[in-house]
This record gives C-alpha cells, sequence and structure tokens, in this order.
C-alpha cells in the first residue's frame, strides 16, 4: 500500500467518478483503474463499486478512506513539519446535533486557543451524519444525545462504527418556545396543552429512523409538525407559527437572543447528552479542553 494508492482512491471518493479523477491526477483511466484494484486485492476489500451510473463508496470503502486521509493529513503536516519547514496548522473539528450550548462550547474554545495556529470546523447536522463524520474521522467528536428510547439502537449503530459514547450529564425534557406563545406564562407544560401548536422538529433525510430524531417522544402521535433544516429556521417558526421543539433546558441567550424559554415538560423521561469518539482513540488536547467547556453547562442545567 503506498501513499500514491490513498491519494488516487480519495481522488475517486471526491470526483465519484473514474474518468474526472484521472483528469484531474493527469493519468489515464486504465492506470487509475488498475491501480485501486491492486489497492484492493491487498486490503483483501472492495473500496468502490463500479456501475453505469458512476462510482459508489462501500460500507467498508467508507471506512478505510477516513483512516486513508488521515494518514495524508498526517503525512501533509510532517512534511511542512520537517521536510518543507513550513509552519502549519493543527485541525480540529466536531459534529453535532443542533444544540446552541455546543456552538458556545466550541466559541469558548477557539478563543482560548485562538485561530493563527489552528484550523477549526464545527458542523451542526442530522444524526446519522454525526456517527459517520466521527467514524470517516472527517471529526474528533460528535455530540447527541441517548434515552430509554433510542440508547439500544444507537449504542449498537456505535458499536458497528468502532465508536463509544461518553455520557456528559443527564438532564429533564423542557419545551424551548418564543416568549410570546401563549404557553410562555405556564410552570410546566403538558402534551395536551401543546395539541393546538407546531412541534417543530429537525428533518433527517434519508435517514430519518425514529431513533435518529433529535427530539425526544419522536414517535408521539403529534397534531401539528414542522420539519426544518437548521436552527434559524427552526426559531423563525417559534415567533412566527407559535410553535416549539423540545429539549435539554440550557439556554445560551447570547447566540439565540434572550426571546426564548425553556419551560419543563410533565414528564419523567430524561435524556443523557454526551459525546462520540473512535474507540482506543485517545482525545486530542483541543479536544479534552473542548469536553471540558461542555461539562461546565451541567451547572446550568434548569
Amino acid at each position: 500500500m503506498t501513499l500514491q494508492q490513498l491519494r488516487y482512491a480519495i481522488c475517486i471518493a471526491n470526483q465519484k467518478s473514474m474518468n474526472k479523477a484521472a483528469a484531474e491526477l493527469f493519468i489515464t483511466q486504465p492506470s487509475l483503474s488498475s491501480t485501486i484494484r491492486d489497492l484492493e486485492d491487498e486490503i483483501g476489500l472492495p473500496i468502490f463499486i463500479r456501475s453505469n451510473r458512476g462510482i459508489e463508496i462501500t460500507p467498508e470503502g467508507e471506512e478505510f478512506l477516513g483512516y486513508a486521509r488521515q494518514m495524508l493529513e498526517q503525512y501533509r503536516q510532517m512534511e511542512e513539519r520537517f521536510v518543507k519547514k513550513e509552519k502549519f496548522k493543527k485541525k480540529f473539528s466536531v459534529s453535532m446535533q443542533h444544540y446552541t450550548f455546543a456552538v458556545q462550547a466550541f466559541i469558548h474554545m477557539a478563543k482560548e486557543f485562538g485561530m493563527d495556529d489552528y484550523e477549526f470546523a464545527v458542523h451542526e447536522t442530522k444524526t446519522y451524519e454525526v456517527i459517520m463524520n466521527v467514524k470517516n474521522q472527517k471529526s474528533e467528536l460528535g455530540i447527541l444525545y441517548l434515552n430509554d428510547f433510542n440508547e439500544k439502537a444507537i449504542e449498537k449503530l456505535l458499536m458497528d462504527n468502532d465508536l463509544e459514547f461518553v455520557d456528559l450529564f443527564q438532564c429533564g425534557i423542557y419545551v424551548y418556545l418564543w416568549k410570546g406563545n401563549p404557553l410562555a406564562q405556564m410552570e410546566r407544560i403538558g402534551f395536551e396543552d401543546l395539541k393546538n401548536y407546531p412541534c417543530l422538529s429537525f428533518e433527517q433525510g434519508n435517514n430519518n429512523a425514529f431513533y435518529l430524531a433529535e427530539e425526544v417522544f419522536s414517535t408521539y402521535e403529534y397534531k401539528q409538525i414542522i420539519k426544518a433544516d437548521d436552527r434559524a429556521t427552526l426559531l423563525n417558526l417559534m415567533v412566527g407559527l407559535n410553535g416549539y421543539t423540545l429539549c435539554s433546558g440550557i439556554i445560551c441567550e447570547d447566540l439565540n437572543g434572550d426571546e426564548y424559554k425553556a419551560i419543563p415538560l410533565d414528564t419523567n423521561d430524561k435524556m443523557r447528552i454526551g459525546y462520540i469518539k473512535k474507540k482506543k482513540m485517545p482525545l486530542s488536547v483541543l479536544g479534552k479542553k473542548y469536553i471540558d467547556e461542555l461539562k461546565k453547562y451541567e451547572a446550568q442545567l434548569l
């Protein structure tokens, strides 16, 4: 296995086409195909499935490419540091469900370390993509929740992808809504109170199994429900339609503003907020700092 083979495989994955990859690499398509076949024979598994529609990556190939990207990135850093003698930026990336507190913790960490020496990335995305980003090492960490309903399914998915879930804190379930909502003055809200207001939920795309939902009680028969793709849209719907969503109760007014509030839902259910990481892989310095920032929010639970 050579670095050149890894570069070729990653280029094909990025282009989703053998011909386009060959053109980008300035080699012939037969030569590229032959190199990839040799690589697949050596590792004993198919990386790509070739069809008339182009190139698709196999599940095993996704995992292999994750390690390949990491290896090439480490080689690039070594080359810049010891061969070219260039100053390079260390990278840190985290993926998360749509948690404002997780973004705020990221901001605190980035401010402390500064952006002159580090290249940061934050991906606020769908649950399945959070898991796949950590599996493929696009992100070092992923932030999500477990509860009694999704725990077994999520942990099975993590185990199958050589990942582990680490608890940060446990919290109750809260109704997050606009302060102008007629329910905003209540001390505790039940599902009966919510029936005439639209429940707002994050869209999960093709991977929309109930256990991948970002909100608890995903199987509840809501009278009204609206799905959105991003947090800003969700907040706009709260104001425009008196919608609500279910959350951990952690309020971040610095980012969302002071026009919203969290009120306890009338339930004994709990959710566990935590992070996922590759098994047996130690956290980086930035990863440890980010986790320390996240842990501070346990004191702010309502």
